[in-house]
């Protein structure tokens, strides 16, 4: 892979997302108080059986994006993972999570183009350079988490549209394809 700056091609792309998800989290609140829907019926709701349910896509999500950054910044990973999954606490470890990486610094990341990082992928041992791990393993993981929150939302109805998920398209009320 060609050499990237890691820094700016992981936390400021995580920061932006962790708020998408927070958006995403606050209008999933939205929906389920208008349908009387219990918090713990939409977080537990999947999109298979055999899939995490909602509240543990986004908890994995979050999660990604510190274990994207820590190694590359030569930290230990953090983890704000909670015990219980519920709105708060999502919204909880959003927050400590984004104040964490925007403690971050580009100096941290300079030289780590080098690094080779040692991580599992469910049960398999991996090694990786730097940018390999950065851009073919954790920023692909961190996107298919979120990209779950999105689809099990929209399978329960929740009104969302591509701008909710990236933040940049821009739809009139009601248009649908």
């Amino acid at each position: 892979m060609s050499e990237i700056n890691l820094y700016h091609a992981s936390v400021p792309v995580f920061i932006r997302y962790l708020n998408q998800i927070e958006l995403l989290l606050d209008k999933a609140k939205c929906f389920a108080i208008s349908q009387s829907m219990e918090e713990a019926t939409l977080l537990a709701a999947g999109l298979a059986d055999n899939m995490f349910p909602l509240g543990q896509q986004l908890s994995t999500a979050i999660d990604f994006s510190l274990r994207a950054c820590c190694p590359l910044a030569r930290q230990d990973i953090k983890n704000y993972h909670p015990e219980s999954v519920s709105y708060d606490n999502l919204h909880k470890q959003i927050r400590e999570t984004r104040c964490y990486l925007e403690q971050l610094r580009p100096e941290q990341f300079e030289g780590a183009e080098g690094l080779s990082i040692a991580t599992t992928a469910g049960f398999a041992e991996l090694e990786l350079a730097a940018g390999e791990y950065l851009q073919a393993y954790m920023l692909p993981n961190f996107f298919f988490h979120y990209s779950m929150c999105y689809a099990i939302l929209r399978k329960m109805d929740c009104p969302l549209s591509k701008q909710d998920f990236d933040g940049f398209h821009q739809y009139p009320m009601g248009f649908s394809f």
